[in-house]
């Protein structure tokens, strides 16, 4: 379903695109992410990190990473040994790494180029999995949830923060009025790349999200699956136990 919207036309793959997309907007993501959510990304991420604190988790992999705030969010609030985050893009990854540099916490913090559906890590080997605003890129969602599945340890967590589509009036007509018209006027403004901003609410509005991708998550083979919608439905928190 979610695997025909893709940021670009041409022959180039729905991943290899994504990859594009996020160099290209790199240099502006962070600055846009805050903006046009009025900052409510920042208070959504605690809430999603929150649900680890019970689990303490040691060794943490933060899939689609991006430039780094999830995980930097996971340091300061579970304060793990580690953190490895991945992502197909180079451009975010470089910006990570300015943070990371920044902030010094390079003994804990590492980020690589991966693919969230063949990562190259062994079976069993994360106490906890995150991923913020990522799965909906993903070119196959149920092999990118299986492999995430494959590397978390027995009992270990993935909490997963997704875009949601509200269903409630006004909500629902206020947030595709902001989403179709506000969300990409300011990102071509900004960003300098046409699509990006339109291929965002595009990606939204064909994810599986609710029950259906709790659903998924079960079908993989993730245990206690379960959601937690966030601000009216325009976010939510997805949790699953390997």
């Amino acid at each position: 379903m979610n695997e025909k919207i893709t940021p670009y036309t041409g022959t180039a793959t729905k991943k290899e695109q994504v990859a594009t997309m996020f160099n290209n907007i790199s240099g502006t993501y962070d600055f846009l992410n805050h903006f046009l959510s009025i900052g409510i990304d920042i208070i959504w991420r605690k809430k999603a990190i929150k649900e680890l604190l019970a689990s303490q988790p040691k060794v943490i992999l933060d899939v689609a990473t991006g430039t780094g705030d999830f995980a930097f969010e996971a340091i300061q609030i579970l304060k793990p040994e580690q953190i490895i985050g991945v992502d197909i893009s180079e451009g975010m990854l470089s910006i990570a790494r300015k943070k990371i540099e920044k902030r010094n916490l390079s003994d804990i913090f590492s980020v690589q180029i991966g693919d969230s559906e063949g990562l190259n890590f062994d079976d069993n080997t994360f106490d906890a999995i995150t991923v913020a605003f990522g799965v909906r890129n993903y070119e196959d969602l149920e092999k990118g949830l299986s492999d995430m599945l494959r590397v978390l340890k027995p009992n270990a967590k993935i909490v997963i923060l997704e875009f949601s589509k509200p269903r409630n009036f006004p909500i629902k007509q206020l947030y595709n009025f902001y989403f179709q018209y506000i969300t990409p006027f300011f990102g071509r403004l900004f960003s300098k790349d046409k699509r990006a901003y339109t291929y965002l609410p595009e990606s939204v509005e064909a994810f599986p999200d609710g029950d259906t991708f709790v659903s998924l998550m079960k079908k993989v083979g993730y245990k206690s699956a379960k959601h937690r919608s966030l601000t009216f439905g325009i976010s939510a928190i997805y949790t699953g136990v390997k």
